[in-house]
């Protein structure tokens, strides 16, 4: 596939690595569907693109909630001539241990199940809904080829403080090997990538100890770039041999 020949849906768009996504597409020629929850990001997203080569659209909607989902397709699709591509990139956290004792009061303390639910409603519910749906329009309109770019995380190995969260990205990449292979009868890639510790604006704004700390952790030493994964995601859409999976883009990191 050629990316100037795309027309994707990139989940999570408003900030973080899903600008870069929406944005370095859109810089290559790609007509680009941005969803996203936050309005006024999207706005100011497509203000940036509006110079670039490609075409940026914005549809302001959650990935865990079906009817916007279901809505934000049907949209996109008539906008741009029907989709071939997606990111399935939204993503949210709400870390938490299992159960954690308090050393000064002695209680403990749970991880909710709202914690645990929200997680896996954005994270992997979220995917699941958008990869139905853009799949189902490419094989009512016969479209092909199609892509679909699922973001994992390095911490689907298991990272302490995120159940939910390496539950959610785990079951991305189990999915991803089984969406390739039921999709690939009608010429559909499924692949993954799954990056370490990147620079965005959540991390940025952790404490700096523990930013250092993170990154001690990382054998070169830094913290990844968006543009980094945006590569490797670039990779997934153009190679037509690849799929069912999971790219690692995590500077050699071992949680």
């Amino acid at each position: 596939m050629k990316i100037n020949e795309m027309r994707v849906i990139v989940t999570g768009a408003a900030s973080g690595m899903g600008q870069c996504f929406a944005l370095s597409l859109c810089r290559e020629g790609a007509k680009v569907a941005a969803m996203d929850v936050n309005e006024p990001g999207l706005a100011e997203l497509a203000r940036t693109a509006s110079d670039l080569p490609g075409e940026l659209r914005t549809y302001v909607g959650s990935v865990s909630k079906e009817p916007d989902v279901v809505d934000v397709v049907r949209r996109a699709s008539e906008d741009l001539g029907g989709i071939n591509g997606l990111v399935n990139n939204a993503g949210i956290f709400r870390d938490g241990f299992l159960v954690k004792l308090d050393r000064k009061t002695g209680g403990l303390k749970k991880m909710t199940l709202e914690q645990w639910q929200a997680v896996i409603d954005v994270d992997l519910t979220g995917p699941f809904l958008m990869t139905r749906e853009v799949a189902a329009q490419m094989i009512e309109k016969q479209i092909r080829p199609g892509a679909v770019v699922n973001i994992s995380s390095v911490s689907r190995q298991g990272n302490m403080g995120q159940s939910n969260y390496s539950a959610a990205k785990a079951g991305l990449v189990a999915d991803t090997r089984l969406w390739a292979r039921e999709l690939a009868r009608h010429g559909i890639r499924v692949g993954a990538v799954a990056p370490g510790f990147i620079r965005t604006p959540i991390l940025e704004g952790m404490p700096e100890k523990m930013l250092e700390k993170m990154i001690g952790n990382v054998p070169l030493g830094r913290l990844g770039e968006p543009d980094e994964i945006y590569r490797a995601v670039r990779f997934i859409f153009e190679n037509d041999y690849f799929t069912a999976r999971c790219l690692d883009v995590d500077g050699g990191v071992d949680l």
